[in-house]
Protein backbone atom coordinates (compact mmCIF):
# COMPACT_ATOMS: atom_id res chain seq x y z
CA UNK A 1 0.00 0.00 0.00
CA UNK A 2 1.48 3.42 -0.76
CA UNK A 3 1.99 5.77 2.15
CA UNK A 4 -0.70 8.38 2.57
CA UNK A 5 1.05 11.95 3.20
CA UNK A 6 -0.50 14.77 4.52
CA UNK A 7 1.00 18.30 2.93
CA UNK A 8 0.24 20.88 6.16
CA UNK A 9 -1.87 23.72 4.65
CA UNK A 10 -1.23 27.01 6.82
CA UNK A 11 -1.87 28.96 3.52
CA UNK A 12 2.00 29.52 2.72
CA UNK A 13 3.89 27.74 0.42
CA UNK A 14 4.03 25.92 -3.10
CA UNK A 15 1.44 23.27 -2.32
CA UNK A 16 -0.08 22.24 -5.32
CA UNK A 17 3.78 21.50 -6.95
CA UNK A 18 4.81 19.52 -3.60
CA UNK A 19 1.59 17.55 -3.81
CA UNK A 20 1.91 16.49 -7.66
CA UNK A 21 5.20 15.37 -7.24
CA UNK A 22 4.59 13.45 -3.96
CA UNK A 23 1.81 11.61 -6.20
CA UNK A 24 4.37 11.50 -8.83
CA UNK A 25 6.40 8.92 -6.76
CA UNK A 26 3.41 6.52 -5.88
CA UNK A 27 2.39 7.89 -2.92
CA UNK A 28 -1.19 9.25 -2.02
CA UNK A 29 -0.99 13.09 -1.04
CA UNK A 30 -3.34 16.20 0.34
CA UNK A 31 -3.10 18.83 0.70
CA UNK A 32 -5.32 19.73 4.19
CA UNK A 33 -5.40 21.31 8.08
CA UNK A 34 -8.11 18.85 8.70
CA UNK A 35 -7.01 17.59 12.19
CA UNK A 36 -8.93 14.17 11.04
CA UNK A 37 -6.75 14.13 7.94
CA UNK A 38 -3.60 14.44 9.19
CA UNK A 39 -3.92 12.08 12.06
CA UNK A 40 -4.77 9.53 9.22
CA UNK A 41 -1.46 9.98 7.07
CA UNK A 42 1.21 7.89 7.65
CA UNK A 43 3.40 11.27 6.74
CA UNK A 44 3.62 15.25 6.94
CA UNK A 45 5.14 17.51 4.88
CA UNK A 46 5.60 20.53 6.24
CA UNK A 47 6.23 23.34 3.26
CA UNK A 48 6.88 26.79 2.79
CA UNK A 49 7.68 29.69 1.17
CA UNK A 50 7.83 33.44 2.87
CA UNK A 51 8.42 34.87 6.39
CA UNK A 52 9.05 32.69 9.59
CA UNK A 53 7.41 34.90 11.72
CA UNK A 54 4.08 35.21 9.62
CA UNK A 55 4.22 31.18 9.10
CA UNK A 56 4.10 30.47 12.67
CA UNK A 57 1.32 32.90 12.82
CA UNK A 58 -0.53 30.78 10.82
CA UNK A 59 0.58 27.28 12.30
CA UNK A 60 -0.45 27.99 15.65
CA UNK A 61 -3.78 29.66 14.74
CA UNK A 62 -4.24 26.49 12.92
CA UNK A 63 -3.05 24.33 15.82
CA UNK A 64 -0.69 22.65 13.36
CA UNK A 65 1.88 23.08 15.50
CA UNK A 66 0.14 20.74 18.79
CA UNK A 67 -0.98 18.45 15.47
CA UNK A 68 2.44 17.84 14.35
CA UNK A 69 4.30 17.30 17.47
CA UNK A 70 1.43 15.15 18.54
CA UNK A 71 1.84 12.97 14.99
CA UNK A 72 5.93 12.97 15.35
CA UNK A 73 5.15 11.02 19.24
CA UNK A 74 3.36 8.77 17.47
CA UNK A 75 5.97 8.08 15.02
CA UNK A 76 5.11 9.45 11.95
CA UNK A 77 7.61 11.00 9.96
CA UNK A 78 7.96 14.83 9.29
CA UNK A 79 9.85 16.37 6.06
CA UNK A 80 9.69 19.99 6.38
CA UNK A 81 10.58 22.18 2.72
CA UNK A 82 12.29 25.13 1.97
CA UNK A 83 11.01 27.22 5.11
CA UNK A 84 9.45 24.43 6.01
CA UNK A 85 13.39 23.21 7.43
CA UNK A 86 13.72 26.47 8.86
CA UNK A 87 10.22 26.11 11.06
CA UNK A 88 11.33 22.34 12.22
CA UNK A 89 13.63 24.73 14.66
CA UNK A 90 13.48 26.72 17.69
CA UNK A 91 13.94 30.57 16.54
CA UNK A 92 14.63 32.59 13.62
CA UNK A 93 16.18 36.30 13.68
CA UNK A 94 13.71 36.74 10.74
CA UNK A 95 11.88 40.17 10.55
CA UNK A 96 12.80 40.82 14.97
CA UNK A 97 12.50 37.10 15.64
CA UNK A 98 10.03 34.34 16.43
CA UNK A 99 10.04 31.39 18.25
CA UNK A 100 9.35 27.91 15.94
CA UNK A 101 8.13 24.65 16.50
CA UNK A 102 11.42 23.05 18.15
CA UNK A 103 11.14 20.17 16.85
CA UNK A 104 15.05 20.38 15.98
CA UNK A 105 17.37 22.07 18.55
CA UNK A 106 19.46 25.43 16.64
CA UNK A 107 18.45 28.64 16.07
CA UNK A 108 18.45 29.62 12.10
CA UNK A 109 19.74 33.38 10.97
CA UNK A 110 20.32 35.03 7.71
CA UNK A 111 22.54 33.61 5.26
CA UNK A 112 25.96 35.00 5.18
CA UNK A 113 27.48 34.96 1.87
CA UNK A 114 29.95 37.62 1.16
CA UNK A 115 29.86 40.18 -1.70
CA UNK A 116 27.09 38.13 -3.28
CA UNK A 117 23.17 38.55 -3.77
CA UNK A 118 21.00 37.31 -1.16
CA UNK A 119 18.67 35.32 -1.85
CA UNK A 120 20.44 32.75 -3.18
CA UNK A 121 18.17 31.83 -5.96
CA UNK A 122 19.91 28.80 -8.19
CA UNK A 123 21.34 25.57 -8.22
CA UNK A 124 24.14 24.28 -5.88
CA UNK A 125 26.21 21.06 -5.19
CA UNK A 126 24.80 19.13 -1.40
CA UNK A 127 27.18 17.40 0.11
CA UNK A 128 25.31 14.63 2.19
CA UNK A 129 27.39 14.90 5.93
CA UNK A 130 26.56 11.47 6.43
CA UNK A 131 24.18 8.50 5.60
CA UNK A 132 20.24 8.38 5.81
CA UNK A 133 17.30 6.73 4.55
CA UNK A 134 15.86 9.65 3.04
CA UNK A 135 18.99 10.00 0.86
CA UNK A 136 19.68 6.60 -0.99
CA UNK A 137 20.82 6.75 -3.88
CA UNK A 138 21.24 10.25 -4.44
CA UNK A 139 25.00 10.91 -4.53
CA UNK A 140 27.14 13.24 -2.89
CA UNK A 141 27.26 16.71 -4.98
CA UNK A 142 23.80 16.39 -6.29
CA UNK A 143 23.02 19.64 -7.36
CA UNK A 144 19.27 20.92 -6.12
CA UNK A 145 17.33 23.88 -6.69
CA UNK A 146 17.35 26.62 -3.93
CA UNK A 147 15.45 29.56 -3.08
CA UNK A 148 16.52 31.57 0.74
CA UNK A 149 17.59 34.21 2.44
CA UNK A 150 17.85 32.07 5.55
CA UNK A 151 19.82 28.96 7.18
CA UNK A 152 19.29 26.75 9.98
CA UNK A 153 22.12 25.92 12.83
CA UNK A 154 21.48 22.63 13.40
CA UNK A 155 23.80 20.57 15.64
CA UNK A 156 26.47 18.48 14.47
CA UNK A 157 24.62 15.06 15.02
CA UNK A 158 21.68 16.50 13.01
CA UNK A 159 23.08 18.26 9.78
CA UNK A 160 22.54 15.61 7.21
CA UNK A 161 23.73 17.84 4.36
CA UNK A 162 25.43 21.04 3.64
CA UNK A 163 26.22 23.00 0.23
CA UNK A 164 28.06 26.64 -0.75
CA UNK A 165 26.98 30.16 -1.20
CA UNK A 166 29.83 32.59 -0.51
CA UNK A 167 30.41 30.44 2.57
CA UNK A 168 29.10 26.64 3.44
CA UNK A 169 26.14 26.26 5.18
CA UNK A 170 23.76 23.75 6.12
CA UNK A 171 20.78 22.48 3.81
CA UNK A 172 19.43 19.44 5.21
CA UNK A 173 18.88 18.05 8.87
CA UNK A 174 17.46 14.87 10.45
CA UNK A 175 16.81 13.77 14.28
CA UNK A 176 14.45 10.70 14.15
CA UNK A 177 11.76 10.97 12.21
CA UNK A 178 12.16 14.60 11.48
CA UNK A 179 13.67 15.78 8.20
CA UNK A 180 14.16 18.95 6.72
CA UNK A 181 15.77 20.05 3.67
CA UNK A 182 16.70 23.82 2.60
CA UNK A 183 16.41 22.94 -1.30
CA UNK A 184 13.36 22.17 -3.17
CA UNK A 185 12.73 18.82 -4.34
CA UNK A 186 9.98 19.21 -6.29
CA UNK A 187 11.86 21.53 -8.11
CA UNK A 188 14.85 19.73 -8.72
CA UNK A 189 14.32 16.97 -11.23
CA UNK A 190 15.26 13.19 -10.91
CA UNK A 191 17.12 13.81 -7.95
CA UNK A 192 14.41 15.24 -5.95
CA UNK A 193 11.69 12.97 -6.80
CA UNK A 194 13.93 10.19 -5.53
CA UNK A 195 13.72 11.95 -2.34
CA UNK A 196 10.60 12.21 -2.11
CA UNK A 197 9.81 8.56 -3.04
CA UNK A 198 12.63 7.80 -0.08
CA UNK A 199 10.33 9.70 2.14
CA UNK A 200 7.15 8.13 1.21
CA UNK A 201 9.24 4.74 1.33
CA UNK A 202 10.13 5.87 5.07
CA UNK A 203 6.44 6.87 6.14
CA UNK A 204 5.05 3.24 4.25
CA UNK A 205 7.60 1.41 6.51
CA UNK A 206 6.39 3.07 9.91
CA UNK A 207 3.48 0.61 11.52
CA UNK A 208 0.19 1.76 11.67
Amino acid sequence: MSARIAILDYGMGNLRSVEKAVEHVGASATVTADPGAVRDADGLILPGVGAFPRAMERIRERGLDALASERLDAGVPVLGICLGLQLLFETSSELGGATGLGLLPGPVDRLHAPGLKVPHIGWAAVRWERQSRLIEGIESGTPFYFVHSFAPQPTSDDLLGSAEYGERFACAAERGNVFGVQFHPEKSSAAGLRLLANFAGVCASVPA
